[in-house]
C-alpha cells in the first residue's frame, strides 16, 4: 500500500521512479514514461543489483518487508532473510549505485511499556517481527551513504491492486455486512494515513535528511476508538463492535501495548504535518 501511494505521489511531483516488488506489476502506472518496473526479491542479492546498476538512482526508498507479524514469528528463518539479509543486500547495491538510502521501520522497535516514543529513546522490540526490524535499523547506521530512517504507526488508507486490508477497510467491510467484531483498547498507537506517511518521505527526499525520523498521526488513539470513529462516520452500527483486552486473543507474537509517537523532530525539520485520523477517513473515502 505505502509504495503504490508513494509512487504516485513522486510522479505527481515530477520524479522519475524505478519500482521493484516481488512478483509481476500490480499497479496501473505503466502509461507514464517517467515509470519503469523491476520484478526483484530483495533475497535475491544479484537480481537486485543488476537493476540498481541498470537505473542509478539518485534515491532508494526500501519499503520492502514481511510485516505480518504473527507470521514471522512462526517463519523466524523465512523473516530474517527478507528483513534482515534482504536490508543488507539493499543496503550494498545502493552504497554502490545511489546517493540517499531511505529505510522504513516500524513502532514494533519499542516494547511498548510507554507510548509516545520520540527517536532518541532505546528500542526493545517484543516480537520477533521488531527484532529483524530494528536489526535492519542498525545495519542502516553502517550505511557508507547518507541515510534515513523513517519509524510509522498502524498505517491505514485506500487499499489499492494487490494490498491487503488494513484496520479501516476491515471494521468498515464487517459493519456493512452485519458482523460482530472484537477489537482492542488496551493498546495505544497514533495511526498513520498512508498518504501522510507517503508525504513525510518526499519531504525527506527533497530537504536530503539524514537520520531517524518517526512520521505518523497526531491523534492517540486505541484500535477500539479508531472503529467507533470509523462507524459514526460511515452510519454504521457500532452496537456491533466489542471492546475486548489483547488478552482474549491467542496470538503467536506478542504486541506492545502503548507505542505511539512523538512527531515534532519531523514537524520542526521537515515541515510535516499530518491529517487528524477524522480527516484522514473522510480524504481516504471522499477523495
Amino acid at each position: 500500500m505505502l509504495g503504490q501511494h508513494l509512487v504516485q505521489l513522486l510522479l505527481d511531483n515530477g520524479y522519475s521512479v524505478v519500482a521493484m516488488g516481488k512478483g509481476s506489476d500490480r499497479a496501473s502506472f505503466s502509461s507514464s514514461l517517467s515509470y519503469n518496473y523491476y520484478e526483484v526479491d530483495i533475497a535475491d542479492q544479484g537480481a537486485l543489483l543488476d537493476a540498481l546498476i541498470l537505473e542509478k538512482p539518485d534515491v532508494l526508498v526500501h519499503a520492502a518487508a514481511i510485516t505480518k507479524v504473527d507470521e514471522c514469528e512462526l517463519q523466524q528463518s523465512q523473516c530474517e532473510n527478507v528483513n534482515v539479509r534482504g536490508t543488507q543486500y539493499t543496503i550494498r547495491a545502493a552504497e554502490q549505485n545511489c546517493r540517499h538510502f531511505i529505510f522504513v521501520s516500524t513502532d514494533f522497535v519499542f516494547d511498548g511499556a510507554e507510548g509516545n516514543y520520540g527517536e532518541e529513546e532505546d528500542p526493545r522490540p517484543v516480537s520477533f517481527y521488531g527484532k529483524t526490524k530494528l536489526a535492519g535499523e542498525r545495519l542502516v547506521k553502517d550505511c557508507k551513504i547518507p541515510w534515513a530512517v523513517v519509524r510509522t504507526c498502524l498505517v491505514y488508507g485506500n487499499v489499492l491492486a494487490g494490498s491487503r486490508t488494513n484496520i479501516i477497510s476491515w471494521v468498515k467491510q464487517s459493519l456493512e455486512q452485519g458482523n460482530a467484531i472484537k477489537v482492542v483498547s488496551d493498546q495505544i498507537r497514533t495511526p498513520t494515513y498512508v498518504e501522510d506517511l507517503a508525504k513525510g518521505i518526499l519531504l525527506i527526499i527533497q530537504k536530503k535528511a539524514t537520520g531517524i525520523y518517526h512520521i505518523s498521526g497526531k491523534d492517540v488513539l486505541t484500535p477500539y476508538a479508531m472503529a467507533l470513529q470509523t462507524a459514526r462516520f460511515f452510519g454504521l452500527n457500532k452496537e456491533l463492535i466489542e471492546e475486548v483486552n489483547a488478552s482474549l486473543f491467542t496470538q503467536p507474537a506478542q504486541r506492545p501495548l502503548k507505542t505511539g509517537f512523538n512527531i515534532s523532530k519531523a514537524r520542526k525539520e521537515l515541515g510535516y504535518e499530518p491529517l487528524s485520523f477524522e480527516e484522514g477517513l473522510s480524504r481516504m473515502f471522499n477523495g
